[in-house]
């Protein structure tokens, strides 16, 4: 817009100037008639002025295609602002949008980092946790082994007895030792059926159980359980009836050697058949 007025001032200047060149060629004209030195110089400036005028439209027109071209570019100008402004907007826009990308993906970050750290921090603990839990399965492990160790090394003792398929046993005029001929089972080979002794292997608890039975109708059951020479048990019934049976039991405190044995006593009967029914059983709870 600067340039268009600058152009227009120019132009005016110009028309100005070929006025005044207009007027002053009138006036020589009027005085031709008067003066022959005055007309020569007419003629001279008529001459000056035909030459002058086409040089002055060539200008314009020069001024005027300028001014177009101006216009043109102006006008290009202007479209390539709009553009720049658009695009400008458009990259504002952009921008502002990549910024909010910015800061989401910054505040992810700072999540992703806590999280990460709250993973560590739980890893550390689960390592922590999986150490203790390695050093007590290795104690565990060589309590296992050393309870291992220790049953393979304890004594193993347990007995399971019947006394005789002959039936009625006694009565004798003299207490007797009962010798339990069925051995069901013996581990340890603790209870000897010829002597009728339990002999301890060991030093511990032992519990010990036993049964008795008498068919005979008047017959009377009396029987002891010695711990040595010492009289622990003593158990008494008597059939006025069918049939009486009896049965009782004790844990013993034993030293290695020690003899533990059953007795009838004289005048006394017990009865028994392939049916198992005077039985005597034992075997270590634990060594001391």
């Amino acid at each position: 817009m600067r340039g268009v007025a600058v152009f227009l001032a120019l132009l005016l200047c110009l028309y100005w100037t070929w006025a005044q060149g207009e007027k002053a060629g009138g006036n020589r004209k009027e005085d031709v008639p008067f003066e022959i030195e005055g007309v020569k110089a007419a003629q001279d400036h008529s001459s000056r002025h035909a030459n002058v005028t086409p040089d002055i439209w060539a200008e314009l027109k020069e001024l005027r295609d300028m001014a177009i071209e101006q216009k043109v570019e102006l006008r290009y100008s202007q479209s390539d602002i709009a553009a720049l402004k658009q695009e400008n907007t458009v990259l504002k826009a952009r921008l502002s949008t990549s910024e909010k990308q910015v800061e989401e993906l910054k505040r992810d970050s700072t999540d992703f980092e806590a999280r990460l750290n709250a993973s560590k921090n739980e890893a550390e603990e689960l390592k922590m946790a999986n150490a203790a839990l390695e050093a007590r399965m290795t104690s565990t492990d060589n309590e296992v082994l050393e309870l291992k160790t220790q049953n393979a090394e304890r004594p193993k003792v347990a007995f399971s007895l019947g006394l005789t398929d002959a039936g009625g046993v006694g009565p004798f005029n003299t207490d007797i030792t009962l010798k339990f001929s069925k051995v069901f089972y013996n581990f340890g080979e603790a209870y000897n059926p010829v002597s009728g002794f339990f002999t301890a292997p060991v030093r511990g608890a032992y519990y010990f159980r036993f049964t008795m039975w008498e068919y005979r109708t008047s017959y009377s059951m009396t029987v002891s359980l010695f711990h040595n020479d010492k009289r622990v048990m003593w158990n008494f019934d008597r059939n006025d009836e069918f049939y009486v049976n009896m049965s009782n039991a004790l844990i013993l405190q034993l030293e290695k050697g020690d003899l533990v044995y059953m007795t009838l006593h004289s005048g006394y009967s017990l009865y028994d058949t392939a049916n198992n029914l005077v039985t005597f059983s034992g075997f270590l709870l634990f060594p001391l």
